[in-house]
């Protein structure tokens, strides 16, 4: 595990700090067992939403959410990776989901997308958003749909 990561409040979101999956996989939201190096790889180099994202920006995007990390139990390896930003009141943003390469085409994407919306459910959020461009069949499978009345968002930044 990579360390490195500047001081801040890391959100231990351990309502329920493991979740074994079938597979010999397991989602934990333990900060420390993140690899941050790795996350910023697969983002920075991988994602076509985060490309070129430097390390310092992405080392305080993981400092200030609730991380849910994908495990092979047998290796302790990281496979995936995923972070809400939240005020764990009413709204949730679900961000940077990227399962590796190597083990796509397992569910591992949509356990994670339900882990995600497990840990959250007992703070009542009156909504938990996402984008994505081309996996919203795995977000379907763990509840998520598209915006109702979509003409009723705006954003502020890049589209």
């Amino acid at each position: 595990m990579d360390s490195a990561l500047p001081d801040g409040p890391l959100v231990d979101g351990s309502l329920s700090d493991r979740r074994q999956l079938p597979g010999g996989y397991e989602i934990s939201t333990d900060p420390a067992r993140l690899d941050a190096a790795l996350i910023h790889r697969w983002l920075s180099e991988d994602s076509y939403w985060a490309l070129g994202r430097s390390r310092e920006k992405q080392d305080l995007a993981i400092v200030g959410s609730l991380n849910f990390g994908v495990y092979d139990i047998a290796s302790g390896q990281q496979v995936g990776y995923a972070r809400v930003v939240t005020d764990h009141a009413t709204f949730a943003w679900l961000c940077d989901v990227y399962i590796d390469r190597s083990v796509r085409g397992k569910g591992l994407g949509t356990a994670l997308a339900a882990a995600v919306r497990d840990q959250l459910a007992p703070s009542g959020l009156r909504r938990v958003l996402l984008a994505t461009r081309d996996a919203h069949e795995v977000y379907a499978k763990a509840g998520f749909e598209p915006l109702a009345a979509p003409e009723k968002w705006m954003v502020l930044g890049e589209p």
